[in-house]
C-alpha cells in the first residue's frame, strides 16, 4: 500500500507512556467494570454500553470529558505513527468531501494513541480491548500492538487491513454525527433486543464496515495507492474478526444469540460492498433484509 501518499491528520493525539484520565463526575471505574462484565455475559459489546451511559450523563452535565485538550502531544515520528496519521487524515478527506455533498459538516475525530491502558469519557480500557471509538467524546483509541495481534492471533497482514481497523473506526464516528448511534441507543432504553445474529449491534457494525469500504473507494480513486493484494488484505482482516470466527476459537461453538459485530461473511460482504459501490446510501444495514 502506498500510503506516503496521504496527507497527515493533525488530529492524532500520543498518549503512550502518559496517564490520561476524566475530570468531573463521570462514571466511577467501579461502575464500568459493572458494566463491561454484564456485557461480556450478555454477550453486548461492553464499550458501547459504557459509551452511551457516558453519552447520556454528559448530556446531563454530568461530566467534564477533559482527557486530551489540555494534553495534546505531537504525535511521534515513527513509520507507524506516521501511517496512522495519513490514513486518519484520508478518512478526513473522504468524510468531509461526503458530508459537503450531503449538505452537511463532518466534523474530525481525534485519534488517541496509548500504550497498555487508558481513560476515556466511556471508562477506563486496556489494550485487550482492542481498537474503539467513544461516543462520549468522539475519539477513537488505537494501542498499535493490536496490529502485531492481528498478525499472530488472526492471520491478519498488510498496511491495508491495519487501514481497514482505523477506517472501521472512524465509521462509528460517522455514524454518531448522523445520529444513527443514538436511534440504536434509543432501542436499547426502550427495551428492544439490540443483540444476536439479526441485531442492531450487528447491523450497526456491519455498517461500519461498509462505511470503511466507502472511504477506501474514495481513497484508491484519489492516490491509486493499493498494491496487489492489498485489497484481499482488508478483506481477510474483515473475515477474521467475525463473531462466529471469534467464538468457534474462544468457546469450540458458535453462539449465534451473542453476536455483536456479525460473521465473518457479513464483515467481509459488508466492507467489499462498500468499496465496489463507495455510496453512503448502499450502506443501509438497517434496512436491509438479509445481512
Amino acid at each position: 500500500m502506498r500510503w506516503k501518499k496521504g496527507r497527515r491528520s493533525d488530529n492524532v493525539v500520543d498518549q503512550r507512556g502518559k496517564s490520561g484520565g476524566i475530570g468531573g463526575k463521570g462514571i466511577s471505574l467501579a461502575a464500568v467494570a459493572v458494566i463491561v462484565v454484564m456485557g461480556l455475559i450478555s454477550g453486548q459489546d461492553p464499550m458501547q454500553i459504557v459509551g452511551q451511559v457516558a453519552t447520556q450523563v454528559m448530556q446531563q452535565g454530568g461530566i467534564n470529558t477533559g482527557i486530551s485538550t489540555p494534553q495534546q502531544a505531537a504525535p511521534r515520528t515513527d513509520e507507524q505513527t506516521e501511517f496512522v496519521r495519513a490514513i486518519l487524515g484520508d478518512t478526513e478527506d473522504t468524510w468531509r468531501t461526503l458530508f459537503r455533498q450531503a449538505g452537511k459538516t463532518y466534523k474530525d475525530p481525534t485519534l488517541v494513541l496509548f500504550n497498555g491502558s487508558v481513560r476515556s469519557a466511556c471508562g477506563s480500557a486496556d489494550s485487550a480491548v482492542g481498537p474503539f471509538y467513544c461516543p462520549a467524546d468522539q475519539q477513537v483509541y488505537l494501542d498499535l500492538s493490536f496490529f502485531k495481534e492481528m498478525e499472530q492471533r488472526f492471520a491478519a497482514t498488510g498496511e491495508f487491513a491495519q487501514a481497514y481497523v482505523i477506517a472501521h473506526e472512524v465509521g462509528h464516528h460517522v455514524q454518531t454525527l448522523l445520529g444513527i448511534s443514538a436511534r440504536v441507543h434509543s432501542a436499547r432504553q426502550r427495551g428492544e433486543r439490540v443483540t444476536g445474529d439479526n441485531g442492531l449491534l450487528v447491523r450497526q457494525e456491519l455498517q461500519a464496515d461498509c462505511f470503511a469500504g466507502v472511504w477506501a473507494h474514495h481513497a484508491q480513486q484519489r492516490h491509486a495507492w493499493l498494491e496487489p493484494g492489498d485489497l484481499k488484505d482488508a478483506l481477510n482482516a474483515a473475515r477474521a474478526i467475525g463473531d462466529d470466527r471469534l467464538q468457534q476459537q474462544a468457546r469450540g461453538h458458535v453462539v449465534p444469540d451473542s453476536f455483536t459485530h456479525g460473521t465473518s461473511a457479513q464483515r467481509e460482504r459488508w466492507f467489499n460492498h462498500g468499496y465496489r459501490t463507495g455510496a453512503v446510501n448502499q450502506c443501509d444495514t438497517f434496512a436491509a433484509q438479509q445481512l
